[in-house]
């Protein structure tokens, strides 16, 4: 799969948090597929281990990695106030998902953003 980092970097206000979302990207073996949909939305895409990569836009900067057979998993920093509309990207590249976001103390689910294919 190759990288592209024609996207906007990530925004320096979201550069020093830790991570603060968590997820599952449902019936997806490849994180390849999820860095090249990314992409396609105008994301930049960088590998950063042998079979996972780091997206980023301007607003969340998060990796991805193949977990098993069918799923991925993703972490990383997303502006609090965008969280939402994170999965409602993921839903329209055809990445169901269901995603975790940590504020503070407290973990909030943010649940089942459409269906795991199956």
């Amino acid at each position: 799969m190759d990288t592209a980092n024609g996207g906007p970097e990530l925004d320096p206000r979201w550069a020093a948090p830790d991570d603060n979302v968590c997820g599952v990207l449902h019936g997806c073996r490849d994180a390849s597929v999820v860095a090249a949909r990314s992409v396609g939305a105008g994301w930049s895409s960088r590998s950063s281990s042998w079979h996972g990569y780091e997206l980023e836009t301007d607003w969340r900067r998060i990796e991805v990695e193949p977990a098993g057979e069918r799923d991925v998993l993703l972490n990383g920093v997303v502006d609090p106030d965008r969280v939402d509309e994170l999965g409602r990207l993921l839903d329209r590249l055809g990445l169901p998902c269901e995603l975790e976001f940590e504020d503070g103390d407290d973990t909030l689910p943010c649940g089942s953003r459409g269906r795991p294919s199956g």
